[in-house]
This record gives structure tokens, sequence and C-alpha cells, in this order.
């Protein structure tokens, strides 16, 4: 007798080192892979603007991996129960397979879809494709969870990883007959085509995410440890959204990396790839520690940060969102993800302390704007990220410490390339005034063909001033909060 599993695809759109795929097709004659559309189960996260765009070209591109090898990809919208519990019914299926998703939300809901069908005697199997580690598998001598980096990393560095899973060979049959909603329809690309230097930008799926490594691997990661801070040159990997979306997996990416420290013989190398290895494990960190503290996506990991006095001012949200700051790096940064759905962890965390200790706004502000404009954005990383930037998280920057977006541009972007390809209004300024082009004699502006603020805008605020009453801020608060306790 034929039996037939339905592959519950969610963040795992790949066919290699898919651990559920995998499993179906050794214990099954036939597959069923199906993508549910269900974003109110993902309240109060839904996927943004950007990720949706993401999402929908992966999936074309996964389709066209399944027709290839004889299935097909089944979309469906609904609450994910009722379409499991419809194919389970439709097409006498007797076994439920999908990789786990570490977002507090979705954990609630397949922790009750799992139990429901199991009461109905369906087999229910569930697998880890995201993480190197389970979140749970990493803790402390006392078997508390880490909330510094360092302690962490050694105590993965300390296990071995599993290795990736081949891809199934030879055909994958499916069930036909089975309807299927046509990917226009699930609407997520965006009504405006504001997303259009998205295409220039990224070739999402499967095949695209392993020509950007293997161009990584050959051509940037010997300068990696330097050059990562770089704003100026592409010398980052750029796979944050296919490792979000599950177009490979960090084993995958592991492995690769291992086989390069055994057999490249390029100087630097053993650094180079231990440097990266240590990227990969702050995403296990991020997820480690949504696993232990579920609320941090909305609230500071320390509580004491609830009284904090944020400011609040719509203008100045705006300028930032728009890049009108009058910063240049910080513009250059905003433009950078608002054109093409990204930004360089450099600006990001530049970007961050402006909008944190500048400006003195709520971390949660920015996190929001970044959630709907990264197609990278993940709610482990996001949510370390920022409250990193605003000191009020694990292994957290301090409050006190503050960017300074000037230094940072002379430091990381030193010729101005960044800038004037962010900000191109001031790309005939001289690099010694284009990261403080408010410092530039008016001769120097009319030589660069700029009118002062009608081309560009003066800066928001004053960076030396705004960094003295954040800290002012900081201290009043604190000791307020001394005097309270």
């Amino acid at each position: 007798m034929s039996s037939t599993a339905i592959v519950w695809l969610r963040r795992d759109l790949r066919l290699a080192d898919n651990p559920a795929l995998a499993a179906a097709s050794r214990t099954c004659d036939r597959i069923i892979p199906v993508y549910i559309h269900a974003p109110a189960e993902e309240t109060p996260w839904q996927p943004g603007a950007a990720s949706r765009w993401w999402l929908h070209h992966s999936l074309r591109a996964l389709q066209d991996s399944l027709r290839r090898r004889g299935s097909r990809l089944l979309l469906r919208t609904g609450t994910s129960l009722a379409v499991l519990q419809e194919l389970l019914a439709g097409t006498g299926a007797r076994a439920v397979y999908w990789n786990r998703l570490y977002e507090p939300a979705l954990q609630a809901r397949d922790n009750a879809i799992e139990e429901c069908l199991h009461h109905q005697g369906i087999e229910v199997g569930i697998f880890n494709a995201a993480l190197l580690f389970e979140p749970g598998e990493i803790s402390r001598g006392d078997g508390g969870p880490y909330r510094v980096f360092t302690p962490f990393s050694k105590a993965c560095l300390a296990r071995d990883t599993m290795p990736p899973i081949p891809a199934p060979t030879g055909r994958l049959p499916t069930f036909r007959g089975l309807a299927s909603t046509d990917l226009e329809e699930l609407g997520f690309l965006p009504s405006t085509p504001w997303y259009r230097g998205f295409e220039s930008s990224w070739s999402p799926g499967e095949d695209g995410v392993w020509k950007l490594l293997e161009r990584f691997l050959d051509t940037a990661l010997g300068d990696y440890p330097a050059g990562r801070d770089r704003l100026d040159c592409s010398a980052t990997s750029r796979l944050s959204p296919h490792l979000h979306f599950g177009e490979i997996g960090p084993r995958q990416i592991w492995q690769t990396l291992e086989q390069v420290r055994l057999h490249d013989p390029r100087p630097g190398l053993l650094a180079a790839v231990e440097t990266f290895q240590r990227q990969l494990l702050w995403r296990e960190f991020a997820h480690h520690l949504l696993q232990h503290f579920p609320a941090t996506p909305g609230e500071p990991l320390y509580a004491r940060y609830q009284t904090f006095p944020w400011r609040e001012d719509h203008d100045q949200l705006r300028t930032w969102r728009r890049g009108q700051t009058g910063i240049p790096l910080v513009d250059a940064g905003m433009r950078e993800l608002w054109g093409t759905g990204f930004m360089h962890n450099r600006a990001r965390m530049v970007v961050a302390s402006f909008l944190t200790k500048n400006l003195g706004m709520h971390w949660l502000q920015g996190a929001q704007w970044f959630w709907d404009t990264l197609v990278d954005a993940d709610l482990a990383n996001n949510t370390l990220g920022w409250q990193w930037a605003a000191g009020c998280g694990a292994d957290a920057a301090p409050y006190f410490r503050i960017f300074n977006p000037v230094r940072q541009g002379e430091r990381f972007d030193p010729e101005g390339a960044y800038v004037r390809r962010w900000v191109p209004e001031l790309a005939r300024l001289p690099n010694r005034v284009i990261h403080h082009p408010w410092n530039a004699p008016p001769e120097v502006f009319a030589d660069a063909g700029l009118k002062g603020g009608n081309d560009y805008p003066p800066p928001v605020v004053d960076l030396e001033s705004s960094r003295k009453q954040a800290l002012e801020r900081y201290t009043d608060w604190k000791r307020w909060s001394e005097i309270a306790n």
C-alpha cells in the first residue's frame, strides 16, 4: 500500500539539507509539498513589505526546483490547521512533516497543531533546519541561558555540528489533482514600484544563494576580518536574507567553511573563516535569546529600561526614515535600505545609535521600520540588534556608547564612496568634508554645485550637543531609578 506525506514548508525553501523533505522522501511513496499563507498567525510580527517581496521570488524559485524533480509546490491560504486537515482528508495522507520555527507566536501555533494531529492519529515529524543547534541545547553550567555572546560562542564551538543532509535523489512523486492558489494571488508584491531596486540587487532562491556564496568565498573571504566593516567595498556575504528564508542552511555554510579551512592555502584564510563563523554564531545567539526571553521583541531584556524616558518627535522620525537627517552617513544607510531592502551592518549600528541616542527615540521605532523595509528582517536578529544598540539587551553596547557618524564615516568610508553612492547630491564635495558638509566653507558648497539647505538639509541635531543631552538623560534616569529602588 502506497503512503503519502505532507511536507509543510515555511522558511525552509530549499531541497538540500531539508530534514523534513528528506524524511518524507525516505519513508513515503508520495510527497505533497505545501506552503500555507496565514499571516494572521504571525501577529504582531507578520512579514513586512520587503520580506514579502523576497518571499514571492523565493517561492517562485522553489516551484521551479520542485517542477524539475517531477513535483509541485502547493500554495494555499487559510488557517494552517484547517488547510492541513483538508489535505489529509482529501489525500489519505497519514503523516505531516515540518521544520521548526522559533518565533513565540509560531511556536505556540505549531505546538497546538502538533497536539491536534497526534490526537487524530496522524504521524508528525518535526526537525531542525534553521540552526546549528536547537536554542535549548546550549546552556550555562547551571542550566540557565546565556546573556553574553563570548561564553555562548565558546559553548557552541565545543560541540560538533551536524553535517548537512543531501537533497533527495531522483524524482519526487507527488499527489496529482490538488488545487493550488496562484502565487500572484497571494499579493506579496507591493502595489507601488518602490522595490524595483531590489530586482537588480538580489537573486532569491536556492540556486542564487550558492552563486552568491561561491563569489564571496572567491573574492571577499580573504579580506573579511578587516573588510567586513568597510562601507565602501563589497566585503560581506549578504547571505542573511537567504538564511532567513531557508534557501540555504547554516550547516551547509559551516561545512563549506570547514572545507575552505582544510583545503584553501591562501594566507590568512584560517582567521577569515573563524571570523565569519563567529557571525553565524551571533545568529545562533539571537535565536537562543528569543527562545529564552520571548517577550523581548516588544520589551527590553533588562526590565529597568521600561522606565527609560524615550523621546517622541514624529518629524525627526520621518527625516530619519527618509534619509534626510543632514548627517551623510546616516542618510546613506537609510537610503540604501529603501533602495535595496538591505543595509551594511556597520551602517545599521550607526543609524540605530543615531536614532536611540542622538534623537533619543525608542528602539522599537527603529525595529518596526527595519521589520518592514529589510529583506532579511528576522525577529531574533532584529530584536538583538536594536536592543544592543539601545543598551537594553543582551551583551549590549552600554547606553553611553554613542557612535559618531562623522568619525565612523571617516574610518569606514574614507573616500566617501558609500555616501556618494547613496547621497548623490553630495557627490562633488571633497573628501575632507563629505562626512560633515555643515563645516564646509561657502565656496566649497558653491564649487560642488550646492545651495546649502536647498540641495541637502542641515543636520536635524548637533552631534555634540545631542550626545551630551543623551548622556545627561541617561545619568538622570539612572539616578532616579536607583532612588526609586
